[in-house]
Parts: structure tokens; C-alpha cells; sequence
């Protein structure tokens, strides 16, 4: 009996052997070290069935496919081979070193954590080159070009910068988000709104589609072979496949793309020192100079104002204005700036001017001598020098100076010499009277504060009961704002390009209007987090989404009457559910 409870034991602690075994969980990589043009397979491989799979946050990483399960259960040779594994593909968005962290799962109760790993994202790589491979086909029809408005300007002269993104073959862009956006040190920028209209011009000698994604307006601001560094865009593309759906209709794949607009480099010319005016300060472009005061006569302590302006097209916002000099009679405040400027892509044009407040303190005729303003202009590529003419302030009435004032100029405040004469006409006698203090108690002030409240209380109950429908109000609003968005796309279902360009534009002004967003600077799946955010039901949110994408869709294939209807009525429906729901 005792060997056959010993045999027992042994087949027990044999058969149960698997079951204790130790759990084992790894990451693996395709690549340690990668192109940042190339993919990346990551893979959390475990040896036990485990639950609650958690990845890492992938920084560094867009995900392009993923989360991918699959389980091997195999028996060889009477034993049991199991594993099960996680995995992703990954595109990186910047070079350098970057780590896949830890993920986690849970097995019989206990969680298991990766070990992470580095990997190592170098300069771009030649791909090979397959014509069937969409990812080739993309490559080959999407380009990112900076082009220039000049290759040679000097000092603060403008030049426009002008990111094109080129897609041609039937490859189709559905989604593009920036990744690098370009420092422009060494010069002043303002960027310029692009409509990103789609247009067509030749490329390499070959036509394509082509949409302005960035323009930049530049002002360099010093001499030299400045670089201007590159825009890096991640860009989500349709390709067409040789495939056919049921109804014959050519079907497209997604497939992703990082490319870039590549450095370029500007040629800034120094100014010459030729002839080169004493007070030249920096202005570039083409100008005219105007001084003028707002009164010619007036009266001692009476005020009038003395402006410079300058106008013209260039670096209207890169220079100080000349200043103004006015004889030390005349009290001078610190001017006050004032600017109507328009920036565009072939630079600044409009004016700025100060304005001073002048205040005479004396009778007389006093010059404000001419002010001079230079500046250089880069058609002529010469120096030009503007001069006011002479104004005369002429004061009519008011105190004699006890001696004569200098007309000197001066750029300072002027200061009053002080004079006897200056003040007789203050009286020097007076006669004082007693002020006696009323009572505040009993007065009128007292009865009028006193029922002050009572009246402010009797108002608010008036209100409260007289107060409309706050929630048919709101509705009403709701109500106009759908019928003024979608009004204009309404009318344009005569003809499909209008329609869906006048439903796309009403689509994003709702949101911009309703949740205060600026939806070019959204992909669809930040709008669709948003929506969700704000409330919005994933049903609601996908249909919105829906409509969004067949508006992108229709730019380039033809849309019937039937689907021109049946996308207007869900853009309806999406709104009105999301104005309950938000």
C-alpha cells in the first residue's frame, strides 16, 4: 500500500508540472536600428494565457497597425508548446534614440511587466523599389517642396517661403500632420493663412495635384548663406490597387508617409556702405514721410498734436520713426504708436506714426524744424533720404514771457521758466466762511438709500417671473445655426464639387462655432476624441466623421443625386444629435 501511495505522488507532481511552469514575457523588435523613413514590428510575445494586455505609450512612434493578436497552441510529442502574441507596426517621427517601454499582463491574478528596449532611428534609407508595393506608389507620387520667392535679397528685405505638398498617380492625401515645423533663426517671420485649395501645375515634367499646406513670409535680419530649415509632414495616403470591388470600382489602400521639403539656403546681401546716410536705421522698401499738426494757431495751454507718418511697402514694422524736434516753449509728451499694417507674401504695406501732444505756454511763432527719414530701396539699390518741411505754431493769446523764449529745438520735455507775470492773475485776497456739516440722518440721501434694496429686490422678482423659456431660447439658437450652416450647401446640390465644398465648409464652421476649435489643425480621430469628450455618442461622432470623409472623397470621384441627398440628411442628423447631447 505505502509504494502504491508513492507512485500516486510521483504521477501527481509529474502531471502538474506544466502548470507551475515559470511565465515568460519578451518584446521583440524587426530592427534595432531603422531609417526614420522605414516601419518598425514590435511584438509582446508570453508562453501562458494572460488577460488585460497594456502596451507602453510608443513615444517617439505613430501607430500604424496594431493592436494584432495571435496564439500558437501546439503539441509535439506529447508536450504543449503555447504562446501568445501581441504586436504592432510602428513608424517613428523623429531620429535619435528612442525606447519601447514596458508592457503589461495579467496572469492567474499576477501582473507581468517587458523589460524595455532601445532602438536606434537613423537618416533615411533607399527602399527598395517594387511597383506593386503601395508604399513604393507613394513614394513615387507624393512630394514635399519649399519653394522661394528669391535666392539674393539684402537686409530686411521680404521673401516668401511657400511649402507645396505635390500628390499625383490617383494617390490622394486623407490626413497630414506636421511633425517637424521649421525655426526660422535669423529672420522675422509671420506666417500667411493658405486656403489649401487643391491646384494643378507641372512638377519634374510631369502634372500634378498640388495644395500650398504652409506660407511664410520672411524677413532676414542679418548677412550671409542662412539656412531655412525643413517642414516634415507625417501624410495619410489612398493608393489605388489593382484590385476591383463587385461593382468594378478600383479599390485604395492606406498606407503612410513621412516626407519632408528638404533645407534650403537664402543668399542675404549686406547694405552698402556707399553713401550710406549718418541716420539710417534699418528701413527697406519703398516710402514716403509726412509731418503735419492738427492746428496751425491756438491759444497758451491749449493743445494740439504734431504727427509723423510713414508710408509705403516694406519692413514697416522692423524700424523707429525719425524723432520730432520742437522749440523749448512748446511742452512735449512722449508720442503715442499707431500702426495699419498688412502683411502678405510679397511683405509688409501700410503706415505707422507718432503722434505728440504739444502744449504752448507762451504767445508767439515757433518753427518745428523739418524731420528726415532715409531708407534704402533694394529696385534702385540705392539710399533715398525724405525731408518735411518747416511747420509754424502760431499762439495767439496767453502770457508774455518775461524775456524772450528760444525757439531752440528740443527733444526733451520742455520745461516753464518760472515768472512773476506768470502769476498775478491769481487772487491774492480771499474771505473764508464757515462750512457747516448737514446731518446725514433724516436726509434725503438716508430715504432714497433705505428702500434702494427694497426697490432692487421687487426688480429681480419682476425678472424671475417674467423670464422666457431659457431652454426654448436655446433651442431656437440651435435651430438657426443648423439652418445658416447648412443652408448654402442646400442650394449648391445642383452640381456635386459645389455641394460637397459648401458641406465640408459648413461642417467645420459648426464645429468651430460650437465647440470653439480650429478644425484644420485636427486629424479626424482628434476631432472624433473631442466629439466624445464633449459628450457626444460614438454613433454620432462616427456618422459626422462619415460625412466628413465622403465630402474629401467627392473632390475626386463624380457623386450622384441620390448620394448628395443621403449625405445632406446625416450631416442633419449628426448635427442635431450632437446639439442634444453636448
Amino acid at each position: 500500500m505505502n509504494k502504491w501511495l508513492i507512485w500516486c505522488y510521483v504521477f501527481v507532481l509529474v502531471g502538474t508540472q506544466p502548470l507551475v511552469a515559470q511565465v515568460s514575457f519578451n518584446t521583440t523588435l524587426s530592427k534595432s536600428e531603422l531609417g526614420i523613413n522605414e516601419r518598425l514590428r514590435v511584438e509582446f510575445t508570453i508562453n501562458q494565457d494572460g488577460d488585460n494586455f497594456t502596451p507602453p505609450a510608443f513615444d517617439g512612434f505613430r501607430i500604424i497597425s496594431g493592436l494584432n493578436q495571435s496564439v500558437s497552441n501546439m503539441f509535439i510529442n506529447g508536450k504543449r508548446s503555447y504562446s501568445k502574441t501581441y504586436s504592432y507596426i510602428l513608424v517613428p517621427l523623429k531620429k535619435g534614440t528612442s525606447t519601447i517601454g514596458q508592457a503589461a499582463v495579467e496572469v492567474a491574478g499576477e501582473i507581468y511587466k517587458t523589460t524595455p528596449v532601445s532602438v536606434q532611428i537613423k537618416d533615411a534609407v533607399e527602399l527598395p523599389k517594387n511597383p506593386n508595393d503601395p508604399n513604393y506608389i507613394a513614394r513615387e507620387n507624393v512630394h514635399l517642396v519649399a519653394e522661394l520667392s528669391k535666392s539674393r535679397v539684402y537686409i530686411n528685405e521680404p521673401v516668401a517661403v511657400i511649402y507645396k505638398l505635390y500628390f499625383g498617380g490617383n494617390v490622394r492625401p486623407s490626413d497630414v500632420n506636421p511633425i517637424d515645423m521649421p525655426e526660422y533663426k535669423d529672420f522675422w517671420s509671420q506666417d500667411i493663412p493658405s486656403r489649401r485649395t487643391i491646384e494643378q501645375e507641372m512638377y519634374k515634367g510631369k502634372r500634378y495635384n498640388y495644395v500650398a499646406w504652409q506660407q511664410t513670409v520672411l524677413f532676414p535680419q542679418r548677412a550671409g548663406k542662412l539656412p531655412i530649415a525643413p517642414l516634415t509632414l507625417d501624410v495619410q495616403l489612398d493608393v489605388p490597387t489593382n484590385r476591383r470591388d463587385f461593382f468594378g470600382n478600383q479599390v485604395f489602400t492606406q498606407v503612410s508617409q513621412t516626407i519632408t521639403a528638404g533645407k534650403r539656403t537664402l543668399t542675404v546681401l549686406s547694405f552698402p556702405e556707399e553713401g550710406k546716410p549718418i541716420d539710417f536705421g534699418g528701413a527697406v522698401g519703398d516710402f514716403t514721410l509726412a509731418v503735419s499738426t492738427s492746428k496751425s494757431e491756438l491759444n497758451a495751454s491749449e493743445s494740439l498734436q504734431a504727427i509723423v507718418e510713414v508710408k509705403g511697402e516694406g519692413n514697416l514694422k522692423l524700424f523707429s520713426l525719425p524723432d520730432l524736434s520742437t522749440p523749448s516753449a512748446l511742452e512735449r509728451y512722449d508720442p503715442e504708436y499707431s500702426e495699419q499694417v498688412n502683411t502678405t507674401l510679397s511683405g509688409m504695406r501700410g503706415s505707422i506714426k507718432n503722434a505728440y501732444t504739444l502744449v504752448p505756454q507762451f504767445q508767439g511763432k515757433y518753427p518745428i524744424p523739418p524731420v528726415s527719414f532715409s531708407y534704402f530701396d533694394p529696385v534702385t539699390k540705392a539710399y533715398k533720404t525724405l525731408t518735411s518741411e518747416e511747420l509754424i505754431v502760431d499762439v495767439l493769446e496767453g502770457p508774455q514771457a518775461s524775456s524772450s523764449v528760444p525757439s531752440i529745438p528740443s527733444n526733451t520735455k520742455a520745461s516753464t521758466p518760472a515768472t512773476t507775470a506768470s502769476f498775478q492773475f491769481i487772487a491774492q485776497r480771499t474771505k473764508f466762511t464757515p462750512i457747516v456739516q448737514p446731518s446725514f440722518l433724516g436726509s434725503k440721501w438716508f430715504y432714497i438709500l433705505m428702500l434702494l434694496p427694497l426697490a432692487l429686490l421687487a426688480l429681480f422678482v419682476l425678472f424671475r417671473q417674467y423670464k422666457p423659456d431659457a431652454a426654448l431660447a436655446a433651442q431656437k439658437k440651435k435651430a438657426r445655426l443648423v439652418k445658416k450652416f447648412l443652408g448654402d450647401a442646400k442650394r449648391s446640390m445642383s452640381e456635386s464639387s459645389s455641394f460637397y465644398i459648401a458641406l465640408e465648409l459648413a461642417l467645420h464652421n459648426y464645429l468651430k462655432v460650437r465647440l470653439q476649435i480650429q478644425t484644420n489643425e485636427f486629424s479626424k480621430e482628434k476631432i472624433k476624441a473631442l466629439l466624445s469628450k464633449k459628450g457626444v455618442d460614438a454613433e454620432t461622432a462616427d456618422l459626422f466623421i462619415h460625412v466628413l470623409t465622403n465630402c474629401e472623397l467627392a473632390r475626386y470621384t463624380p457623386s450622384t443625386r441620390n448620394s448628395m441627398e443621403q449625405d445632406y440628411q446625416s450631416a442633419v442628423a449628426a448635427i442635431t444629435q450632437m446639439d442634444k447631447q453636448i
